[in-house]
């Protein structure tokens, strides 16, 4: 069998539905993150196995009552979302939230922001469908029940294709490139 002839192409694009309609603007740390607060996200088992393998790291830089829940009960929930465990909370907020996210703290400091967090937090509010076709995250969108202020396209006057452009250039990683790790391979069909 001959090898397939290499392709000069570019990775395509994703394809985000409401992009040009959007209206997004992260403002933090003037909102406090409340994004973290009870968002439990999903966790992939790839993005489980990378953070308790860290976990020694990022547990100095939680707040004591996270720490010692993660120390008695570990850091997923019993929760599920998109059939997966999810993230534990702690007096409201994920365990990892400490004025920001330590994950995020840790990651970059050893260079790479975005090392340890869970796929679904970095492409916040950027949002993949169940039919795997990507939105904004918006008030009253597609059954958007989140009532975060951010999510509220009066909010602001920027558009998210302007302000999201490092989410909307992972999220193009995570479906085509190097952050496909972070998801299991699709089943593969008998031949």
């Amino acid at each position: 069998m001959t090898p397939p002839e290499p392709t000069n192409a570019a990775t395509p694009e994703i394809q985000i539905s409401n992009l040009e309609t959007a209206h997004f603007d992260c403002v933090f740390p003037t909102c406090g993150g409340i994004c973290c607060k009870n968002g439990r996200p999903p966790v992939e088992a790839a993005e489980y196995a990378r953070i308790a393998e860290n976990l020694p790291k990022f547990l100095p830089h939680l707040r004591p009552q996270a720490r010692a829940k993660i120390e008695k009960d570990g850091f997923i929930s019993k929760r599920k979302k998109e059939g997966l465990s999810a993230l534990a909370v702690s007096d409201g907020w994920c365990v990892f939230a400490n004025e920001g996210c330590v994950l995020h703290k840790v990651g970059a400091t050893e260079g790479d922001r975005w090392k340890y967090k869970p796929w679904r937090c970095i492409a916040f509010p950027l949002e993949r469908s169940k039919s795997g076709k990507w939105h904004v995250r918006q008030w009253k969108l597609k059954g958007e029940a989140w009532d975060l202020f951010c999510l509220n396209p009066d909010e602001s006057p920027k558009k998210a294709g302007e302000t999201l452009q490092g989410e909307i250039d992972f999220v193009n990683e995570l479906e085509n490139g190097s952050e496909r790790w972070r998801r299991p391979a699709p089943p593969s069909t008998p031949t």
